[in-house]
Formats: C-alpha cells, structure tokens, sequence
C-alpha cells in the first residue's frame, strides 16, 4: 500500500499540471485542448493560435455566427434581387431603388473595396466607423437634397462633378494599400466620399419627386454592398488578406484612371466627308456617295421612289427636302402604301 501512494500522488499532480495550463498540447495528442474543448469547436482561439492548417482555418471561420448571419444577409439580397429580374412583373419604386444602385458599377466597385477594408479591420469600432462615415453623409444629403446641391451648383465644385465617382473609386483602392494604422483613418473619410457621390446619383435620378421608396431602397442596397461582403470575410482575417486587398486596390485605381480619361475623351459622331475643292472629280472625295441617301420607308417598300431617282443633282448639291414627306420635320408621309 505505502508503494503505491506516491504513484497515486503523481497522478493527482499531473492532473492538476494540466488543468493549470489548459492551453497547453499534450504529448501525444493530436489536437489543442482549451478548457475540455478542442480548438475547432472555438474557431476565433484556433485561427488565433496559428497553429492549423488553411482547410482547418476555412472551416472554423465557417461555423462563426457571425459568417452565418452575414452570409444569410446576402443570400437574402441575392434572392431579392434575382426574383426582381427573374418574374416578369411590374416593377415597384422600392424594386427600381436597389436595382438602380447596382447599375452604378463605378461606385459599386467603391463600395465592394470598402468592404475589403470592413473586412480587414481589426476591431469592431473600425466597422461602425466605416458604416457611420457613410450614412452620416448620405442621410442629410437625401433629406435635403434640393438646398444643398443648388448650393453645391453654385461652388466651384460644380463644375468638377462628374469627378466625384472616379475619385470614390480611387480613394477605395488607395485605402487598400495603407498600413492599419492609417486605414482607421483613411476608410472613414473615403466612405464619405463614396456616400456623396451614391447620394448625388440618387439624388439626380428619384424621377424628380423625391420618392422615399426608391431613395430608401437604393441606401438599403447600398449598404447591402458596402456592410454584407466585409462581415463575410472578417471571421477569416489575417496577414494572408494584404496581398489581395493590395491587389484589388491596385485594380481599383487603374479602373478609376480609365473611366477618368474616357470622361475627357470628346464623343462626337462619325462626320461625313467633306468636298474638297481641288480635286478633279467633282469636289467630291471617292467614298462620297454620288446619290441622297435613301428614305427608310423606300428601302421598306412603303413608298415608291420618286422619278427623278438615281439621277445626280445637276448643280452638285443636296435636293431641298419635303417638309410634308419627312416625319422627322414635322410632317407626315404624303402617300401610304
């Protein structure tokens, strides 16, 4: 009996060894131990301490709530949507509000890399910050658009308006690349920026009326894009998230630098050839058609050709037109067929 009492003792010691350090392995275990669970049951203490593999990682952040609410936020959106598109029907105003904040690809993709920051943040005061800068700025704007753009209009910010999608979407990138410390500060004010110009466009295409529907549903869809996405990828931060946010933020500022550029690219239709005095032919050039362009309604077989088709005018000019015969002028078709 006396043999046995220090083996029972020991016992009792290691016992209480590893109850004291729960968080230590155990030799010949194949898992993490913190206090009788294992680490996978704990996704946020097992991404944490790593010391699990990629899949591992993808799993545990899978089983968080917070994955599952947000990932049940968007699926919701998705559906909403894709019913709005997929029954034919007659749309309502709060249908035509979220649908029109996604034609806005510009600030979608604005609003798709804040989302990158939401994700990548650290605590959850830098998430609210990002939301509360956008609404902040949205929320007045909308209340009282009429006031505040004619005053916008009449500062010499209104004559650089149709910059303000370009540097949303610049601003976005450009937060992707900067370390934590200066994206805390950096996220907020590009949020704000991006809630403007969201709010301009808003503002601008309500048909006129201020139709709350349609302005509510197009905020609503707004942060659907700007909130839903980030709190999906948060249980899965880490350093592996820089390399790409940097990338999507690189793409983010090239897109911004192009739709800049088309924005100063004049866009006039193609001209006709002009006559050209010198030459022998006429003063006409080669590709110059030699007859009037036809009427739709005569290639149609609607009408029939004049009697003096398929001859040049004499003086090297363009026929007089019939204000009665062309509807665009403001007449009607003299014959019917």
């Amino acid at each position: 009996m006396k043999k046995q009492k220090p083996h029972r003792k020991s016992e009792r010691n290691a016992a209480r060894r590893g109850s004291a350090k729960p968080g230590r392995p155990q030799p010949g275990g194949g898992s993490l131990h913190v206090s009788g669970r294992k680490a996978e049951d704990i996704p946020g203490a097992a991404v944490a301490s790593g010391v699990m593999t990629a899949a591992e990682r993808l799993r545990a952040g899978a089983r968080t709530r917070e994955f599952r609410i947000a990932f049940g936020v968007f699926l919701a959106g998705v559906l909403t949507v894709a019913a709005s598109l997929g029954i034919p029907h007659e749309f309502a105003f709060f249908e035509l509000g979220y649908l029109f904040t996604l034609s806005i690809y510009d600030l979608v993709l604005a609003m798709l890399g804040l989302s990158v920051a939401i994700g990548m943040a650290q605590r959850r005061s830098e998430v609210v910050s990002i939301v509360v800068a956008f609404i902040a700025v949205v929320a007045p704007m909308l209340l009282f658009f009429d006031p505040i753009f004619s005053a916008i209009l009449q500062s010499p910010l209104g004559h650089e308006l149709f910059l303000i999608a370009p540097v949303a979407v610049l601003l976005s990138g450009l937060v992707l690349w900067l370390p934590a410390r200066v994206r805390r500060l950096a996220a907020p004010f590009a949020a704000a920026v991006v809630g403007f110009s969201i709010s301009l466009f808003i503002g601008l295409d309500d048909f006129g009326i201020g139709i709350k529907e349609f302005a509510f549903s197009a905020v609503l869809g707004a942060l659907w894009i700007l909130a839903v996405p980030g709190l999906m990828l948060r249980p899965f931060r880490g350093a592996w998230l820089t390399i790409p946010a940097r990338i999507i933020g690189s793409w983010l500022m090239v897109i911004a630098v192009i739709v800049t550029v088309s924005l100063y690219v004049p866009l006039t239709p193609d001209a006709p050839p002009l006559a050209d005095a010198s030459q022998s032919d006429g003063g006409m050039t080669p590709d110059a058609p030699a007859l009037p362009p036809l009427d739709p309604a005569i290639e149609e077989g609607l009408m029939e050709a004049p009697d003096s088709f398929g001859e040049a005018p004499g003086d090297g000019g363009m026929p007089a037109p019939e204000l009665g015969d062309n509807p665009l002028l403001g007449g009607g078709r003299s014959r019917q067929p």
